[in-house]
């Protein structure tokens, strides 16, 4: 296993490599953010798989994760896959935070970089989609973890363009609970007294804490880690997680992704003052809710929930004892229940809108 910049990579039979796709970033010159701040010369950074229909129709969005950038739907997209790229033109986007999208390490206010909201990104996606790409519709958007909040974000943002959604192990709004976990990500990734990615302390223990929450009681009890290539739980602990804290985004990176990450709520849109419900009860997209059934960060509860609140929603829970790394692609087992979901709910007759 890559011990570079590590991300939760499918490994089997069923994974083929192919040569990866170029990225490229989409300049927005100044962006007005959703608490009336702005964001100057502002860009996020994508890659496009297949090509678009001549009416813009056949495209399919994947906003990234945590820590994740364009690549972070390999396992998905391609020939034969849930995300067939003979039929569909997938886009894969970086959110603001993630270090290839504007980003406090690569943008010129460095520290000063502003909050970013979930509907920021959204805007911006809206943005590139439509002014640089032509995409005049949404056959579906789907993403993990931050993903999965932005694919609800698209939803109720945009609802005359979304056909479908299919969020995997993530939620509509940050739960209190999930709010504790990010806290403390937070408070480990500032232990050093400084947050400007020279010293690996925190960063390290920022690993160790998000370790904690990734993956279930049963996963440790098993020894999970063996399947990633790990032969111990402290080799898995230093090889992947403190690795991946280390070698990946800056530590004001990251903490701008945790904070985009905590204020994510669809109820905070323009014309919903706050009611999640409300703002929920207003999507008119098919969807599928792909909770992970041991999922520490994002419980089933609450997307059982949504589901009922969502007019045109279905929930299949994701089985295992991966917990949050079900939504990665982690094993043959999540790839195929998650790939077939997604196949399945392209294969519906969208509602008209």
């Amino acid at each position: 296993m890559a011990r570079h910049r590590p991300t939760v990579r499918p490994r089997g039979p069923l994974i083929t490599e192919e040569k990866p796709v170029d990225h490229r970033v989409f300049a927005l010159d100044s962006l007005p953010l959703a608490d009336g701040g702005t964001l100057p010369s502002a860009g996020i950074a994508y890659a496009v798989h297949g090509t678009l229909d001549a009416d813009g129709r056949n495209a399919v969005l994947c906003p990234s994760y945590f820590g994740g950038d364009h690549t972070a739907y390999d396992w998905l997209i391609g020939e034969g896959r849930p995300l067939d790229t003979r039929r569909y033109c997938v886009v894969t986007v970086g959110l603001f935070g993630n270090g290839v999208s504007s980003s406090p390490s690569n943008h010129p206010l460095g520290v000063a970089f502003p909050r970013i909201s979930p509907q920021d990104n959204v805007d911006a996606q809206y943005r590139l989609l439509t002014e640089e790409l032509g995409v005049t519709e949404l056959a579906l958007v789907t993403g993990w973890s931050m993903g999965a909040a932005h694919a609800y974000q698209w939803a109720v943002s945009y609802p005359r363009m979304v056909r479908r959604i299919a969020p995997f192990c993530g939620s509509a709004a940050t739960s209190e609970h999930n709010r504790v976990f990010l806290a403390a990500l937070a408070a480990a990734l500032r232990a050093d007294g400084s947050a400007d990615g020279g010293a690996d302390r925190g960063r390290r223990a920022a690993g160790r804490v998000f370790a904690g929450w990734a993956a279930s009681h049963p996963f440790w009890a098993q020894g999970g880690y063996r399947e990633l290539g790990f032969a111990s739980r402290e080799e898995y602990l230093t090889g992947f997680w403190e690795e991946f804290f280390v070698a990946g985004p800056s530590t004001e990176d990251l903490l701008t992704m945790i904070d985009t990450w905590a204020r994510a709520d669809v109820g905070a849109t323009p014309g919903f003052d706050g009611r999640t419900e409300a703002a929920l009860g207003s999507v008119t997209a098919e969807a599928v809710l792909l909770p992970g059934a041991r999922d520490l960060c994002f419980a089933v509860e609450d997307e059982a929930r949504a589901a009922a609140l969502m007019p045109r929603a279905t929930l299949r829970v994701i089985p295992g004892v991966w917990g949050h790394l079900a939504g990665a692609g982690a094993t043959a087992a999540d790839r195929e229940f998650i790939g077939a979901a997604i196949t399945a709910l392209l294969a519906t007759q969208p509602a008209a809108v």
